[in-house]
């Protein structure tokens, strides 16, 4: 059906070729950022939480402040979960930008082949 149209064909190879490179080009961008975050600017993952003065409530429903063994595990578990948003969001950057590669490379490179083949 598009051999009967060259120019339509023409554009339609050039515009997914783009679009498997741009695909290509983001998906390593995002790799290149989320390896500087991990190796050399390690202060970019961190999310900062702000502090707070944890209570709970007595058996009367009277708000009672915790001890310092509790600040302490309280503090440790907002650690831990800190630790658990960035491992995640690290993985969930890499998949995505993984993704984008594997996606990108075969379309760009399955329509840049076949204008090389039309133009020779």
């Amino acid at each position: 059906m598009l051999k009967d149209r060259p120019l339509i064909r023409k554009i339609y190879l050039y515009l997914f070729s783009f679009v498997g490179l741009l695909l290509i080009v983001i998906g390593l961008v995002r790799l290149v950022d989320l390896g500087l975050k991990v190796y050399i600017f390690k202060k970019a993952d961190t999310f900062v939480f702000y502090p707070t003065t944890p209570s709970r409530l007595d058996k009367n429903g009277n708000t009672v402040d915790i001890t310092e063994e509790e600040k302490a595990k309280f503090q440790k578990e907002q650690e831990a979960t800190q630790f658990q948003q960035t491992e995640s969001n690290r993985q969930r950057t890499a998949s995505n930008s993984i993704a984008m590669i594997l996606i990108g490379a075969p379309l760009f490179f399955y329509h840049w082949r076949t204008i090389g083949k039309e133009n020779s």
